[in-house]
């Protein structure tokens, strides 16, 4: 272990200290496609029981219309945070009708591309404006590759904590930039580690054949419905055969917080010639919002992403850049569809001291070639994480993953070490055990468990993935919310469509305009 994680991990244990590591907050967002009674995605409006998916704070939408987006807000414990993700389940049943929340990452059978509904947010130019960027992303990677669910996990340290470290580190920076600088070392440690989240949580092996839509592929027949790889552990986060040329040279490798600002804010303001050649409107109508490399920064594709919560009318550039980062956003997370939330506390807890370990520990810059590495390990486990001896890359020399999965694993004991020692529980080191059985045993992965269980049932990838949803849909229907928790939300989606109702009837200025003037608040900053 290196001398700074050692030396921050003493300061931490001091009992003055000790109580800082119950304020790391929590935040999960769970996205989901509607589907129907045998497996199809609904093509039905989002529920109008559901709220507004434009204004409703806990229950949206994400790309299409089909496909639900469960928002926590962030509590300092995890336990707490999946409890108001179950409730939000437990109200969208509800409301649910005779349709089903389908239980994996990667969708159901699919009806043909045109078919698949965008998400619409109404006739204000905010929920137009949504509307447009989700045309421009079906123009530009296709709406099939949009219909991908995942779970984003928000975690931030205690602000109170930066401080402390940069005080006794003799730091010469203010506190946030201190802060934010130790983000981004989180983050870089992140790309070099997150490959041992895949092998861990990955829970797509297989997908319904009809997604790639007859496209050239490296994946293998299963069965006549279902294409998948032997040793895969998450399709989800592989390339698919799905290539954005346009992002191609935008990999923003995080050695500071400006450099990753600068990325992000040049490529949505650089032509990219393709989209040039489309234009903004097709027959008068806008069919993306301009024709540069990115829409906006939300559209670059990440496994991890520094964030700040942001003002009305802000974007998440300016936030960042006004008042550093506030916490990370963890993307690579598949859905367990053997779980009904898709995500249960030990694996909250074994991501607590993951994260932790990736924030509190050494992290030097990245050097040549570091970069593209971490990339290439982590699409090789994706590929095929439970291939017996699969080797990876580590300081230019082959190591044997498992070795090293063992290896890191012991390094973020003494972290989950002293989470448990703040919170006087054990939960921390049970939830490593669990992972380091996982690591010896490649049959405990959940995406070993996904092929073992269509294998017994002798089932489709769809129809394992439609046997799942049902059992999940029986386990929250079985027990509804009490009435004033339902009543609760009840409210809060009625008080949604009004807000909706209020901004279009307030609406000034014009829908161009609107997009200009949304434009030259990325370029105002360029300068």
């Amino acid at each position: 272990m290196s001398d700074l994680l050692n030396r921050r991990l003493a300061l931490l244990g001091e009992r003055a200290n000790l109580s800082l590591l119950e304020q790391c907050l929590h935040g999960i967002e769970r996205e989901c496609l509607r589907v129907t009674d045998s497996g199809r995605l609904a093509l039905t409006p989002h529920p109008e029981a559901l709220g507004s998916a434009l204004t409703n704070e806990q229950i949206t939408t994400d790309y299409s219309e089909s496909l639900l987006e469960f928002i926590t807000p962030a509590l300092a414990d995890p336990a707490d945070t999946l409890s108001s993700l179950d409730r939000i389940h437990r109200f969208v049943y509800s409301k649910l009708g005779d349709e089903y929340l389908w239980s994996p990452s990667m969708p159901c059978p699919l009806p043909a591309e045109e078919e698949i509904p965008i998400a619409y947010y109404g006739t204000s130019n905010i929920g137009r404006l949504k509307y447009v960027y989700r045309q421009g992303l079906a123009l530009r990677y296709g709406k099939t590759m949009q219909c991908i669910a995942g779970i984003h996990y928000n975690f931030s340290l205690p602000e109170k904590l930066w401080p402390l470290l940069r005080q006794a580190e003799a730091a010469d920076t203010t506190d946030r930039d201190f802060q934010s600088q130790a983000y981004i070392a989180l983050i870089r440690n992140f790309r070099r580690y997150s490959w041992l989240l895949m092998y861990l949580f990955g829970a797509s092996p297989a997908l319904d054949a009809g997604f790639l839509r007859g496209r050239p592929h490296q994946l293998e027949q299963l069965d006549p419905d279902t294409l998948y790889l032997p040793y895969a552990t998450s399709l989800r986060m592989s390339d698919l055969g799905y290539q954005s040329n346009a992002q191609a040279g935008l990999t923003p490798c995080y050695n500071d917080l400006a450099s990753y600002t600068d990325s992000l804010r040049k490529a949505v303001a650089t032509p990219y010639a393709p989209y040039v050649e489309v234009g903004t409107h097709r027959n008068g109508e806008w069919v993306q919002l301009n024709t540069n490399i990115l829409q906006i920064e939300n559209e670059y594709y990440s496994n991890i992403r520094p964030k700040r919560v942001t003002y009305t009318g802000e974007r998440p550039i300016q936030a960042l850049m006004a008042r550093g980062i506030q916490y990370v956003e963890v993307r690579c997370l598949d859905i367990n569809p053997f779980l009904p939330l898709g995500i249960d506390i030990t694996e909250s807890h074994f991501l607590d001291a993951f994260l932790l370990y990736c924030g509190l520990s050494e992290s030097p810059l990245f050097e040549s070639g570091e970069c593209s590495n971490a990339t290439n390990n982590f699409l090789t486990v994706v590929k095929e994480g439970r291939k017996p001896g699969l080797q990876l890359q580590r300081q230019g020399q082959s190591v044997d993953m498992q070795a090293w999965a063992i290896e890191l694993l012991e390094q973020i004991a003494p972290l989950a070490a002293l989470l448990d020692q703040s919170q006087g529980s054990d939960a921390h080191r049970q939830a490593l055990d669990a992972q380091l059985a996982k690591v010896r045993d490649p049959s405990l992965t959940p995406s070993a468990q996904v092929l073992a269980a269509m294998a017994e049932h002798q089932e489709s990838f769809a129809q394992f993935s439609l046997r799942q949803s049902k059992a999940h849909a029986e386990f929250f229907r079985a027990e509804p919310l009490p009435a004033q928790e339902q009543a609760a939300f009840e409210t809060a989606a009625r008080e949604s469509l009004a807000q909706q109702a209020e901004l279009e009837q307030n609406e000034v200025g014009d829908f161009d305009v609107f997009v200009g003037s949304y434009q030259a608040s990325i370029l105002a900053i360029s300068n």
